[in-house]
């Protein structure tokens, strides 16, 4: 067998021998009483700022281009005049940097916003100069990034969904519809379920002659207005014109039904009696010989209209 000897430097055991000693060390301060808490932090040492002055001349130089200003296009100015400070009379503050809060968002942002304006103002002459177009052509047309059929399925996917948000929000006004209704039908039970209730305990009340008022048997009428609610009420109550006209004149009804049934007067009276209408001797007489005219029989009737 070939033996493999332990090269500290492939790391074969390092880590863990690393390991077992710094577990000592660190079981033996603890039983000393050496370790506390926020002691085993690491401290690292403040980092030395240089500046290194020739190196950053050096570097500048390396990168440096001559090129002439079309191709570069920078500026290096202070920002624009603050009008409106002008304009309300304030004084004109200092122009440095260092003057300048940097924790004052609002005051920061002016500065960019002036100083690009004031390299605008700057910027256009130079490119007139140098005959460098500013503004777009009348004819220019841009050129999409996206292709109209990338667009398409854009416009179909916004589609969809505006149409699930609609769809959401009426399954949502839906459900509120519900929720209402149950609670209306739940209050309708609830109000129907303490009305018997009320009922049964006037009926007990009634019965064991705790009360003699039998206002529970009118059942839910509505209280009696006052004033002029109760006038108006009993003006719609009362007859109007046209009802008025057909009792004057046709009556106000009576008892319909059995006005024909005999009684033992007109049973008895027999002064109406004729015998020729009762035993058909009577009627209407047509034609020279005076016979009646019959109806032909059903077999007749029935020839009659077969002849036709």
């Amino acid at each position: 067998m070939v033996e493999i000897d332990e090269d500290p430097q492939l790391g074969l055991d390092s880590d863990e021998d690393d390991e077992q000693l710094s577990d000592d060390a660190l079981q033996e301060a603890f039983a000393k009483g050496l370790l506390k808490p926020g002691m085993n932090v690491p401290l690292d040492e403040p980092k030395k700022a240089i500046n290194n002055v020739e190196g950053l001349k050096k570097c500048l130089a390396e990168f440096k281009r001559s090129l002439p200003w079309a191709e570069r296009l920078d500026l290096t100015n202070l920002p624009a005049v603050d009008l409106i400070a002008k304009a309300e009379g304030k004084a004109q503050q200092s122009e440095g940097v260092d003057d300048l809060n940097a924790e004052d968002d609002f005051q920061r942002e002016m500065y960019f916003y002036r100083q690009a304006q004031a390299t605008v103002l700057l910027a256009l002459p130079k490119l007139h100069k140098f005959k460098i177009p500013t503004k777009r052509p009348e004819d220019y047309f841009a050129e999409m990034a996206k292709t109209d059929q990338h667009m398409q399925k854009v416009r179909k996917t916004l589609l969809i969904k505006q149409a699930a948000m609609e769809k959401s929000e009426k399954a949502k006004k839906l459900r509120e519809q519900r929720k209402y209704g149950k609670k209306v039908q739940t209050q309708v039970i609830q109000n129907r379920q303490k009305q018997k209730k009320a009922m049964l305990t006037a009926v007990k009340k009634y019965q064991k002659g705790m009360t003699d008022k039998l206002e529970f048997l009118e059942g839910d009428q509505e209280p009696k207005p006052k004033g002029p609610a109760a006038k108006k009420q009993i003006n719609k109550k009362s007859p109007n014109a046209k009802k008025k006209y057909k009792d004057q004149r046709f009556g106000f009804g009576g008892k319909k039904k059995g006005t024909k049934w005999n009684t033992k007067d007109s049973h008895d009276d027999v002064s109406g009696f004729k015998a020729k209408m009762a035993h058909g001797k009577g009627g209407k007489r047509s034609g020279k010989g005076g016979k009646t005219n019959k109806r032909p029989g059903k077999e007749t009737r029935r020839k009659m209209k077969a002849r036709k």
